[in-house]
């Protein structure tokens, strides 16, 4: 599936976090929601991605926005990462990267030579009409959680 544009309806989505808890889309009606897709748990650049989001939360929840954070990997893999540096918003298990193929970030990679799938880094901020307001492709992490915190301050929800 494609990338979804701005202005089109985030597709739904039903996942469980690190904690075993269930998170629909639809529940988050009415307010900013961050969907930050990573290519895997512990990996160098996703961590510094995550603690990036975890260091910004406060200022995001000044905006009553969710962040969360989905990758593929199960709810284990979620929880042993959370806990290792005390990430306190939902990391979502796409364990068989339903989520992000709707998304259209399941891709083809390449490295060292070698193809394979997996999760092209991508952010979707959705507007609390529950349609994309913004995506950022192939996210480069340094200064990337801030980049969207000035983003979801401008839509004035």
């Amino acid at each position: 599936m494609a990338l979804i544009e701005s202005g089109k309806k985030a597709p739904a989505f039903t996942l469980k976090d690190q904690n075993g808890k269930t998170h629909k889309l639809s529940e988050y009606a009415g307010r900013p929601v961050v969907l930050y897709f990573y290519p895997k748990d512990d990996t160098p650049g996703c961590t510094k991605e995550t603690c990036d989001f975890r260091d910004n939360l406060p200022r995001f929840a000044k905006s009553k926005a969710a962040v969360f954070g989905i990758s593929i990997l199960d709810e284990a893999s979620k929880a042993r990462f959370a806990k290792k540096y005390d990430v306190t918003f939902p990391l979502l298990a796409d364990a068989d990267h339903a989520v992000a193929e709707k998304y259209g970030v399941w891709q083809q990679k390449s490295l060292y030579g070698r193809k394979f799938m997996g999760n092209v880094r991508t952010t979707y901020l959705i507007g609390g009409d529950g349609k994309v307001a913004r995506r950022w492709d192939n996210v480069k992490v340094d200064g990337h959680a801030e980049e969207v915190l000035s983003a979801v301050g401008q839509l004035g929800e």
